[in-house]
């Protein structure tokens, strides 16, 4: 495996999470992407070459990573690009950019929908009923009040999954029966043969966009948080959205 190819395997195990750019690439940016690619690979398909306003370097999209590359495309840098005055992170805030959506665009009515106290604060949530972090997020959940929690099963760790999640979909009344298992273990009981779930809705709409894990946290606002929350960041960010 060449270098180009240990990159692009590094960074797989820690996916960026892919939207879509209407950006059009000026000559610079089309010239270096004729430079690169024949080094990528055939399985590497650019998704954008764009120049940033750091370093003189491109950002050079592949699917869903991120790469730098200099004007020459000699060199690859693989990592995350930080101001060294200030410490912002240039490669997080694009992230935040690509991986933000519409928060209407969201199939809530496939979601268990509960409401704490007012509900003005809104949030979606992937899990899954046999992540760890999300039994954890979970009961960060309940410290939180005036929230509207939508919660989308979304079964990709085991077969498993899937069947706890029917059960707990059928239910009589499935938000209850959700916190029983996901704060309690306990379970739902067995669904009848006839109840129909979201699943396989769920987890295509997920794979659209590119959640590879769970949770994963939607503001309404758009933007995602890939990963758990304590109460104090969940109100802080909550806060932060207008």
């Amino acid at each position: 495996m060449n270098f180009i190819k240990s990159a692009l395997a590094i960074l797989s195990a820690t996916p960026l999470l892919f939207a879509a750019s209407a950006h059009a690439e000026t000559a610079a940016e089309k010239a270096v992407r004729d430079r690169i690619a024949p080094n990528l690979g055939d399985d590497a398909k650019i998704t954008s070459v764009t120049q940033t306003p750091y370093g003189g370097l491109f950002e050079v999209r592949i699917g869903s990573q991120i790469l730098y590359t200099d004007p020459k495309a000699q060199y690859l840098f693989v990592g995350r690009i930080l101001d060294s005055t200030t410490m912002l992170d240039y490669t997080k805030q694009r992230q935040e950019a690509l991986n933000k959506i519409k928060f209407s665009d969201l199939p809530l009515e496939l979601a268990m929908k509960t409401v704490k106290g007012n509900g003005k604060r809104v949030i979606a949530v992937f899990e899954d009923p046999n992540c760890g972090y999300c039994k954890k997020f979970r009961q960060t959940l309940q410290e939180i009040n005036n929230v509207t929690v939508y919660t989308f099963a979304y079964n990709i760790l085991s077969p498993d999954s899937v069947k706890k999640s029917r059960d707990i979909w059928c239910s009589a009344n499935r938000n209850q029966a959700w916190d029983d298992w996901m704060l309690n273990n306990k379970t739902a009981p067995t669904a009848p043969a006839s109840c129909i779930t979201p699943h396989e809705k769920i987890f295509e709409f997920g794979q659209k966009l590119n959640i590879t894990g769970t949770p994963t946290i939607f503001f309404a606002d758009g933007t995602r948080v890939p990963g758990a929350m304590d109460a104090q960041a969940l109100e802080a960010r909550l806060a932060s959205i207008k």
